[in-house]
């Protein structure tokens, strides 16, 4: 009995091993598989700032309505991808839901600018003297 007992705990201190191993790998997600030049440009990028237009407004209600419907484009997009990462049999219910958000957002889009008439996200104009 003890050597089975003995054997039991030899198997679960191998199997808890392994397990950390694997978890402190890097995932696959990380930027461990990205070229050192791409690394390079885009710490070169984010040295520079955001670019200049990044901080002006919209000058019209169409141009804001475009902005606001791209940024809708963008979350759905996002949902998208979270949806794909859910259990198969809840990825259809996943995607339905985040389409009807995305459909129900685009048809208010125009009530939000009303709402806000200078946008929904607060921008800061570069005054340039």
């Amino acid at each position: 009995m003890k050597k089975a007992t003995a054997m039991l705990l030899a198997a679960l201190l191998a199997s808890a091993g392994g397990l950390a191993r694997a978890q402190a790998q890097p995932r696959a997600n990380d930027d461990s598989a990205v070229d050192q030049a791409v690394k390079a440009k885009q710490a070169a990028e984010i040295r520079k700032g955001d670019p200049a237009r990044w901080q002006q407004n919209d000058p019209t209600r169409q141009a804001r309505l475009k902005t606001l419907q791209k940024e809708i484009g963008a979350a759905y997009a996002e949902a998208k991808n979270a949806c794909r990462e859910t259990a198969s049999g809840e990825r259809s219910a996943c995607l339905k839901e985040a389409r009807a958000t995305y459909e129900q957002d685009m048809k208010n889009a125009p009530a939000q600018l009303d709402a806000a008439p200078e946008g929904s996200v607060q921008t800061t104009r570069t005054v340039q003297n």
